[in-house]
């Protein structure tokens, strides 16, 4: 199996900044894509920022030009830098991965989510 933690969690004045981490454990696996989402109270999931591999990450609108997400040199990390952080990013911070499992001779995918971290922004 294939485990997410996050860290970085925490409260923080509106403006301040945050830096969420999440690091992928486990064995025989290999993740294509990593990415944020968050949840507020009484509010549906929503994608925050979402990046592949290779690839550029995908930004909501409501996090582009205050948040970058990167992943590390090991790609089973992931990070969220928070800049200008405003009260209504006030949610749990989930980490997400699509993972795909060597079980020879195929590959098995599973989405994964971490427990979730909190931010709290206060005005």
């Amino acid at each position: 199996q294939v485990q997410l933690v996050e860290s970085g969690g925490g409260l923080v004045q509106a403006g301040g900044s945050l830096r969420l981490s999440c690091a992928a454990s486990g064995s025989n696996f290999s993740i294509s894509a990593m990415g944020w989402y968050r949840q507020a109270p009484g509010q549906q999931r929503e994608m925050v920022a979402a990046i592949t591999s290779g690839g550029s990450p995908n930004y909501a609108d409501s996090a582009k030009g205050r948040f970058v997400s990167s992943r590390g040199n090991t790609k089973n990390t992931v990070y969220l830098q928070m800049d200008s952080l405003k009260p209504e990013d006030t949610a749990v911070y989930y980490c997400n991965a699509d993972t795909w499992l060597r079980e020879p001779p195929q590959y098995r995918y599973l989405e994964v989510w971490g427990q979730g971290t909190l931010v709290t922004v206060s005005s």
